[in-house]
């Protein structure tokens, strides 16, 4: 039967105006001793009216500028000369120099992920308040994931909060101590435990903090020759250590102005493609999960991001023989008692995964292969699975000849979610004219949707550069597919 698709007008477009402070390093100690030299060589009161021209000039585009230069001069403090002890306001001119703004969205606003938010006091009747993931990227194709806030009306209209003036990345803070289990199971994700880091882990006790394991670091150097191996592993302790980490919000903040900007090593080169589900546990209670892959230049790692309740989010390494590749969507519940996700271990074929752990996956089989034309090269889901009475729908994206990135859908069984009971033949999205035109062309793409009364909500990409969205009737889907 045919499926009713709607594509709605409403665009989410990158925006170059919304901009970050970031840390500005322009090269190696002996230059950064060298502007603070040039620095410090100028005269009080020009560096009070350079200092206050600054601040006006910057000021509106941020929340509290002059808290941003403090910070920054932190950063380069220890290389200031003996004895220098610089005014308050000279301090905000050194950390200024060593600030840059950075346009989250100056290439692109994509790959979106929808679920309700958790406020919705002052909806409409029929209505509901949403709340979206998007991946933002900017100069040097640095990705990472901003939020908006929406209503949908009971006629599956929607209509998107702007966001709020300034956007603020969430600041990183590393746990006080570090547990060896935990932190040996993330070591493996790098390498197997070797000498060199066993010699330093049998020294630390079960719990131990980042200062005790450099302390460790630097008592095995001293007594070794130190080698090009060594270093090696050191610098991977040091690396495990800042995985797991919480973001802490601003005591006065709009999720339209939040952005969770890269942090650790393994994410230097971007976060991308948030997949957020919100998780009822058994009592009931809820809570959200988000896994998204960061990227080090190198490799992909997956990662798991958990908000409860309060101004904070935990973020963690996901691990295990089955934590690969990209793309990992976890099921919104337990089944058969335990966690569940969807992935893609091996760059082609869907497959289904339980744990006991949340963080960690060693299970998976095979869930779906490559089966038709339109996904004939590789095929990957388009967010967590959602629970209809008919099963569970899970929208895939598929991709053909010439890459071209189409949305489809599959349909599970309730109580065994390893049986496939339908699949679309056809994809329900393919992109069409000018949708074919961006930064990379011929795709539509999905990080999750959302069911509201009949319809399916799918916020989706085009071309990797602005976000829309597209309505379709939940009965004719999923009737489509059990008849498929």
């Amino acid at each position: 039967m045919a499926v009713r698709v709607t594509r709605l007008p409403l665009k989410l477009r990158p925006d170059p105006r919304r901009v970050i402070t970031r840390y500005f390093n322009p090269g190696d100690v002996t230059r950064v001793r060298g502007i603070i030299g040039r620095a410090l060589a100028i005269p009080e009161p020009e560096v009070e009216s350079l200092v206050a021209v600054l601040i006006r000039t910057f000021a509106a585009g941020h929340r509290d500028i002059r808290a941003e230069f403090a910070e920054h001069y932190e950063e380069v403090r220890r290389y200031l000369p003996d004895g220098a002890a610089p005014s308050e306001l000279r301090r905000l001119w050194i950390g200024a120099c060593f600030t840059m703004d950075y346009a989250l969205e100056s290439v692109a606003l994509f790959n979106p992920s929808i679920v309700p938010a958790v406020n919705q006091e002052g909806v409409p009747p029929g209505s509901v308040r949403f709340l979206m993931s998007l991946r933002a990227t900017g100069e040097g194709h640095v990705s990472s994931i901003v939020f908006r806030r929406g209503i949908i009306d009971r006629d599956g209209n929607l209509q998107v909060d702007r966001p709020g003036k300034n956007s603020q990345a969430l600041r990183a803070v590393l746990p006080a101590e570090l547990d060896k289990g935990t932190f040996r199971r993330n070591l493996q994700t790098f390498s197997a435990v070797d000498g060199a880091m066993e010699q330093i882990l049998s020294r630390l006790g079960d719990r131990f903090t980042r200062e005790q394991l450099t302390e460790t670091i630097d008592t095995a150097r001293q007594e070794r020759a130190s080698s090009g191996h060594f270093e090696e592993c050191a610098d991977t302790l040091v690396t495990v250590s800042r995985l797991n980490y919480r973001l802490e919000f601003p005591a006065d903040f709009g999720e339209g102005e939040i952005a969770i900007f890269p942090f650790s090593d393994i994410e230097r080169h971007g976060i991308e493609d948030l997949r957020l589900v919100r998780f009822t546990e058994d009592d009931g209670s809820f809570r959200y999960y988000g896994t998204y892959t960061a990227y080090n230049g190198v490799r992909v790692y997956p990662q798991l991001m958990e908000y409860q309740s309060g101004r904070h989010v935990d973020i963690s390494l996901i691990t295990g023989q089955s934590a690969k590749n990209k793309g990992m969507a976890l099921f919104p519940r337990r089944v058969h008692g335990r966690y569940a996700m969807i992935a893609r271990l091996d760059n082609e074929n869907l497959y289904y995964m339980e744990s006991d752990e949340l963080r960690v996956w060693d299970e998976a089989q095979v869930l779906r292969c490559p089966q038709f034309p339109w996904e004939i090269i590789q095929i990957g889901n388009c967010g967590s699975p959602l629970e209809t009475e008919a099963g569970w729908l899970l929208m895939t994206h598929g991709v053909g000849p010439m890459r071209q990135y189409c949305i489809g859908a599959t349909l599970l069984d309730r109580e065994d979610p390893t049986r496939v009971i339908g699949q679309t033949r056809e994809p329900l999205l393919m992109p069409e004219g000018a949708e074919r035109a961006g930064y990379v062309p011929n795709v539509v793409y999905s990080c999750g949707a959302m069911i509201h009364g009949p319809m399916l909500i799918v916020p989706y990409a085009l071309s990797d550069m602005v976000t829309t969205f597209a309505r379709i009737d939940l009965d004719e889907l999923v009737e489509s597919l059990e008849g498929a």
